[in-house]
């Protein structure tokens, strides 16, 4: 592999990851009914969003009593669960959402650490 094909691979590489931290976010975060599990889940995400995505994001709340059908197409098996559709590669985070690490990381808002606090 050339010098020059390596610089170009990185450059684009970097154009990338630039552009990510501009696209928008769309997430969707399913829920079962009002219980109080459901409501924390909305505000530990609502919060998220607003600190790390101000202004960048769109989040569709779906409750999965009165939409069961969108359970099956989106392949939800728990609730409550967050799937990030956009910017890919899509994710889903499926169970508690109080561990902020795991829901940052969830998001490609924090990299992933070796447990030692490493990248």
């Amino acid at each position: 592999m050339s010098p020059k094909m390596t610089k170009t691979a990185l450059e684009t590489i970097e154009a990338a990851s630039r552009d990510s931290g501009s696209q928008p976010y769309i997430l969707r975060l399913y829920i079962a009914g009002l219980t109080p599990r459901s409501q924390e889940a909305v505000r530990i995400i609502t919060g998220i969003c607003e600190e790390h995505l101000a202004g960048r994001y769109n989040l569709e709340v779906i409750d999965l009593y009165q939409n069961p059908v969108l359970a099956k197409g989106e392949q939800i098996i728990a609730a409550p669960t967050l799937i990030k559709k956009l910017p890919l590669p899509l994710r889903k985070i499926i169970g508690n959402m109080a561990d902020k690490d795991k829901v940052l990381v969830g998001l490609d808002l924090r990299p992933k650490t070796d447990g030692h606090g490493k990248v």
